[in-house]
């Protein structure tokens, strides 16, 4: 499933939707990366995955892996091969889970990705990021590369259940290193200086208005 989704699906998608995809080349080949989005559309993490070279992980609600039947298995099989991994969103602890199931991701020295505004935009604008992108950073070390997603709102808007095609494009921004702050990650103050500077980046690149 996951050489059909990477060799046949994701080319296909490529094809059919024709994204313009720029800085691509900004995702280092090696080592873990933490891709911090804009979010716009349900599509945006099929997108992500179709055009990152690099296979990509992102955090799934749990209920889509569960069920006995043969479609609910297939569904499973299809979204982990597109690198879902299954949290379970309605448990107390939910937020932790998340962090750790992107922690051990990293710490294998892979890609990430991650919508810091933690829910799609229901307004277009780009809203104050959570902490969450800043302390999987400083506690990995990993490389966060700024993503903007622009026409994926157009691509499926919020309520339909069928994409259609329109114009979309996916910009990797310049790396951002936070070595900086190494050791620090426990200072809320320091936790808030780096989402701060993320959302910057996004919203540099997505022409978004910003929400603080």
């Amino acid at each position: 499933m996951q050489r059909f989704v990477r060799w046949v699906l994701a080319p296909l998608a490529r094809l059919i939707l024709r994204p313009a995809v720029s800085g691509a080349h900004r995702i280092p080949r090696r080592g873990p990366v933490l891709l911090a989005a804009n979010h716009r559309a349900a599509v945006d993490t099929a997108l992500l995955a179709f055009v990152t070279p690099r296979p990509v992980a992102f955090l799934g609600k749990a209920e889509y892996f569960t069920g006995a039947g043969l479609r609910s298995r297939l569904s499973a099989r299809f979204l982990t091969a597109l690198g879902y991994i299954p949290v379970d969103r309605d448990h107390a602890k939910a937020g932790l889970a998340a962090l750790d199931a992107a922690r051990r991701v990293l710490d294998r020295g892979g890609v990430f990705a991650i919508y810091p505004e933690g829910t799609r935009s229901r307004d277009g604008r780009l809203h104050r990021g959570h902490t969450g992108v800043a302390s999987l950073a400083l506690s990995t070390g990993a490389t966060v590369v700024p993503v903007a997603l622009v026409g994926t709102q157009q691509v499926q808007p919020v309520g339909a259940r069928m994409p259609r095609l329109a114009p979309v494009q996916v910009r990797f921004g310049r790396p951002l290193d936070f070595s900086r702050y190494e050791g620090l990650e426990g200072s809320a103050a320091i936790r808030r200086a780096v989402t701060d500077e993320v959302m910057d980046a996004i919203v540099s690149m997505s022409g978004q208005e910003y929400v603080d």
